[in-house]
């Protein structure tokens, strides 16, 4: 049967047809297959991938300027190593579709991100190639260098990969990696894909360093361009090529210096051009030819064919979906995050010691709004959450009020600084909690469920969860002027759960029952509407630790309640509420959420509308946790 031609939007740079009777990447077998390709075959090769790429996250909705990035050097990658004998390492991993492609996940493609589906990260329980989990950054160089060390004491050969962006490299948990591999010995490679962006535009030292490293190749270019012309004189050429290249120590001394990663003890190739199968390919090749710890910078555009991306990478980092013809993306419906940032904004009108305080996600926490009004006063610190914390606890202790706006499963890597720089000097910090609970299809790294858990451990802190816009500012208002010690306002991905505004710690709907139903945040609106179903008395929490005797007093009236909650229960406030409250009946999530719709994750943990009433009237949720 003739299968028809189709072609790809005039948005795609490279307009191309397509024989679908002779697609590479459905007739041929990857990794093996792609060492036999040609350089032509390749190209093509590449441009299927980006089509696969754009029309499932198209539907899918996922990570696509980054991944459209990076889509020749994933190739060149698998074309020079023997994956899964050479460990590849994807930093963060939401870059690694075309990875899954060329490793045998081509017909589960279509299921990624979706219940039951593809991991839009690298996973280990997919495939053999996945060496390691991933989902948060700068944790690729460590991986790779723990795997090459142990490989050299079995005395494997291989290699060890670690593919990670100019954005990674501004968390320190890098430079550790960096420090300790850089005299290892060991057979690492790492694969800087420098982009000028990680999710918002990269800052700092590292960024300008980064750039300034692309004058290397001008000036290693002139000199091989150079040596070739003087060696082609007759009699004199070759000792004075000679002469240069026993003086180049020097010249590159005094003119260059080495760069950073070779004072580290890394061998440094490049920069290459990411885009040029040719150049990647024999760059890598001269890499792994080196043996020990190298480093190869790698310039990528992120959003690499398809114009809308490119044009705006940021707003094509992470997306729901778009239409492919026009780019265009769903319309931003208003949520907790612009509501946060709004609310911090009018605050910071009113008082200037207020700051605000990103690790690169000014977009992505709702911050742009206070930095178009008091640029002056809006910190973004580079992928860096730890040094975020103690940076606040330093701006609090000269007397302004730092507010840190981090996502829920982001603030998990900031543990040791908020013991030792906040709360042990009971220095006042507040921190907004996005993607707090259920996050949906980016999964287990990224759900926001071990925030309550991990921050109830800790003395001086105080946690509010309001569940509309209204409370929230509220919320705010309090953890910045009435609170001491580390104040957190937490909310989730979404828009507002229940329009009625509770201006106190709780509040109480009486309905005459001897059953109550307590929540807070998001899933208040669900537990609201299922006690509502059945005519039980239902609280909801706004202020949710430290709770007061009352409370317990309250709860313990009732001959029965229960408690529901997005969050792990072990820590959980439902936990915590036994210990004053023993009759009462706790619901929380056990365990890691997997990748899948909110709304399904919801009902398979017993906490939709649905589930709870079920749970109320006696009867068991479909599904447990």
């Amino acid at each position: 049967m003739n299968l028809p031609t189709i072609y790809l939007t005039e948005d795609i740079n490279t307009k191309r047809a397509i024989d679908l009777n002779n697609n590479l990447l459905e007739s041929l077998s990857f990794p093996e297959d792609l060492k036999k390709l040609s350089l032509d075959e390749e190209k093509e090769l590449c441009a299927e991938i980006r089509e696969k790429i754009i029309n499932t996250v198209a539907e899918n909705g996922g990570h696509l300027s980054s991944n459209l990035g990076v889509v020749e050097l994933t190739v060149s990658i698998h074309k020079v190593f023997d994956s899964p004998n050479d460990k590849i390492i994807f930093d963060v991993g939401h870059q690694c579709y075309t990875h899954k492609l060329l490793t045998g996940r081509l017909d589960q493609f279509d299921t990624i991100r979706q219940k039951d589906g593809l991991s839009g990260f690298s996973a280990p329980n997919e495939s053999v190639h996945d060496p390691v989990i991933s989902g948060h950054s700068s944790t690729s160089i460590s991986s790779a260098l723990g795997i090459a060390e142990a490989m050299k004491l079995k005395g494997d050969k291989h290699h060890a990969i670690a593919v990670i962006g100019d954005g990674a490299m501004t968390g320190g948990l890098s430079y550790e990696g960096l420090n300790n591999a850089g005299r290892s010995g060991a057979n690492i490679i790492v694969i800087l894909n420098y982009n000028e962006m990680s999710i918002s535009k990269n800052i700092g030292g590292l960024a300008e360093y980064l750039s300034k490293l692309r004058i290397k190749k001008a000036y290693r270019t002139l000199k091989s361009t150079t040596r070739e012309i003087i060696s082609a004189v007759p009699l004199i050429g070759k000792p004075v090529s000679g002469f240069l290249s026993d003086s180049k120590g020097v010249v590159r001394e005094k003119v260059l210096h080495s760069t950073m990663f070779e004072d580290l003890g890394f061998q440094y190739v490049g920069p290459v051009d990411g885009h040029d199968l040719s150049d990647l390919e024999d760059a890598l090749q001269y890499a792994k030819s080196l043996g020990g710890p190298v480093l190869v910078q790698v310039n990528t555009q992120k959003g690499k064919g398809y114009k809308p991306a490119e044009k705006n990478p940021g707003n094509y980092h992470g997306v729901a979906g778009f239409d492919v013809k026009t780019g265009l993306l769903p319309e931003h419906k208003f949520d907790f995050t612009d509501a946060f940032g709004q609310a911090l904004t009018k605050i910071a009108d009113e008082d200037d010691r207020v700051c605000a305080i990103t690790a690169s996600m000014k977009y992505g926490t709702g911050l742009q709004y206070f930095k178009k009004k008091h640029p002056e006063r809006c910190f973004d610190v580079g992928i860096a959450e730890g040094h975020a914390i103690t940076f606040s606890a330093g701006l609090a202790e000269m007397g302004m009020i730092p507010v840190f706006a981090v996502y829920s499963s982001f603030l998990q890597r900031s543990y040791d600084q908020l013991i030792h720089d906040a709360s042990i000097g009971n220095v006042h910090i507040v921190i907004g909690i996005d993607h707090a609970g259920i996050v949906g299809s980016d999964g287990r790294t990224h759900q926001g469920t071990f925030d309550i858990p991990f921050l109830t451990t800790i003395p001086n802190v105080t946690i509010y969860s309001p569940s509309n816009y209204k409370e929230l500012e509220n919320c705010l208002r309090r953890a910045i002027y009435d609170d001491t010690g580390i104040a957190v306002v937490r909310y989730p991905k979404s828009g507002e759960a229940t329009t009625s505004v509770c201006e106190s710690d709780y509040s109480i709907t009486e309905r005459s029952s001897d059953t109550l139903v307590i929540s807070y945040g998001r899933i208040a609106g669900e537990a609201e509407k299922a006690a509502e179903n059945i005519s039980c008395d239902f609280m909801k929490l706004v202020k949710v630790f430290p709770f007061s005797d009352e409370l317990g007093s309250v709860i313990s009236k009732y001959k029965k309640a229960y408690i529901f909650e997005e969050s792990e229960y072990e820590g959980s406030i439902g936990q915590k509420l036994k210990s004053v409250c023993p009759g009462l009946e706790a619901h929380a999530i056990n365990g890691f959420v997997q990748h899948m719709k909110v709304c399904e994750a919801l009902e398979l943990y017993g906490l939709s509308e649905h589930q709870i009433e079920l749970t109320i009237r006696g009867n068991k949720p479909d599904a447990e946790a």
